[in-house]
């Protein structure tokens, strides 16, 4: 009998890996790229505030730390989106998850876009990033999609277009909201969502899993998975970690940038152009990660962010100086989450969208950590309270990976 909805037997776990595989060889790189667009575009919903939370602080006559919960709620909302809406990839159909979600998706970009309370604006952002969790399903197709030796290549394409979605929402919507206000961006984001869900009604597959359990026991399978594998909670912690720092360091940077330069949100989204440099490598990393070990690109990866970190403790007067950070530090998450997921993916191909399930909602936890945290650093000791932040977090990656080494894979 199956535990918690756990196959117990070999040939099933082989039978639905075998099924998905022969499905998806039938798919062009055209797909893949599909999936890599959308995740990016979706994914944007999250980020298009950060660069526009002094704006919005005026007005509703709020301070810094107040109108910091805009973030920190669609961080939240991504998270528990994570938790309730992935793990239906294993048991219902991708088309019928989209449907709904985008319904949703839509309706609170329009209240975010409508609100004239501080409040109704941190509700509807705890929406719009509980729908926008849905990217997290072509992540598993991804590794899907290809097999062991091509895994790696493929996530990184997705993750690319992931990154780059997140990196270059704060360009946008700096620039959008400069222009025409922070109200307009969310307009914007709604009439991309419409358009965007069009396409992927037409062009998107459908593939219906071959999970028969109910609902409660595929979220009780969830404990199991996190229980049993242990690569899969020192990956979750690592990414957790890494993108705390990366979220304390995009909520502040707004408020130095006003500070120390007099710059407003155009200026400070398009400081993701840079990190663009770095989420364009995604697809090399990917390549890497079937070729290289895994515990030595884990180990570079947090070295590298302690680096970035150190160059932003000295940066607070230095544009040059947070450039060259930016870059380095969307190159040492990226590289680390990256081969996080392949590590995951490596296991259980019955439960991809658990385990990512359970890898994402560790991963935006810290996020909404680090913007807390970050507020805190900024409010008491400004930037230097950041960077040092920045610092003790990319350190306990590089002592939680030495310790751990030999359970990663």
């Amino acid at each position: 009998m199956p535990v918690c909805g756990i196959p117990t037997t070999i040939s099933k776990s082989q039978i639905f890996y075998n099924s998905i595989k022969n499905l998806l060889k039938q798919l062009s790189n055209s797909v893949l790229y599909l999936m890599s667009i959308s995740a990016g575009l979706v994914v944007a919903n999250l980020y298009y505030n950060q660069p526009l939370l002094h704006q919005i602080a005026l007005t509703f006559g709020v301070t810094e730390s107040a109108v910091s919960n805009v973030a920190l709620s669609t961080q939240l909302g991504y998270a528990f989106g994570l938790l309730i809406i992935i793990p239906l990839g294993d048991k219902i159909s991708n088309k019928k998850i989209l449907k709904l979600d985008f319904l949703l998706m839509i309706l609170s970009l329009v209240a975010a876009a409508i609100s004239n309370s501080l409040l109704l604006l941190i509700i509807s952002s705890f929406f719009i990033g509980f729908t926008s969790a849905i990217p997290q399903l072509f992540v598993p197709m991804a590794a899907q999609l290809s097999d062991d030796k091509g895994r790696g290549r493929a996530i990184g394409i997705v993750m690319s277009g992931l990154l780059i979605g997140i990196l270059g929402s704060r360009v946008i919507s700096g620039l959008v909201g400069e222009q025409f206000g922070w109200r307009t961006m969310y307009y914007v984001a709604a009439i991309m969502m419409v358009a965007l869900f069009i396409l992927l009604k037409f062009k998107l597959p459908q593939i219906s899993p071959t999970y028969k359990g109910s609902y409660a026991s595929l979220m009780k399978s969830l404990w199991f998975y996190f229980k049993t594998e242990a690569s899969l909670r020192l990956a979750a912690l690592r990414g957790a970690l890494a993108f705390a720092g990366l979220s304390a360091f995009w909520t502040t940077l707004v408020f130095l940038m006003e500070d120390s330069f007099g710059y407003g949100s155009g200026v400070t989204g398009a400081f993701g152009l840079f990190g663009i440099v770095g989420a364009m490598a995604a697809t090399v990393v990917g390549k890497m990660n079937d070729k290289v070990s895994k515990n030595k690109i884990i180990l570079f990866s947090a070295i590298l962010l302690v680096l970035s970190w150190g160059i932003f403790l000295f940066s607070a007067n230095s544009i040059a100086g947070l450039i060259i950070g930016i870059i380095l530090v969307d190159l040492g998450l990226q590289a680390l989450h990256i081969t996080n997921q392949n590590i995951i993916f490596s296991k259980n191909p019955e439960a991809r969208n658990r385990v990512n399930t359970i890898y994402m909602v560790g991963f935006f936890i810290g996020g909404a950590l680090g913007t807390s945290l970050g507020a805190i650093a900024w409010g008491n000791f400004g930037w230097i309270g950041v960077a040092v932040l920045g610092i003790i977090l990319s350190l306990a990656i590089l002592v939680v990976h030495l310790g751990y080494k030999h359970r990663t894979v």
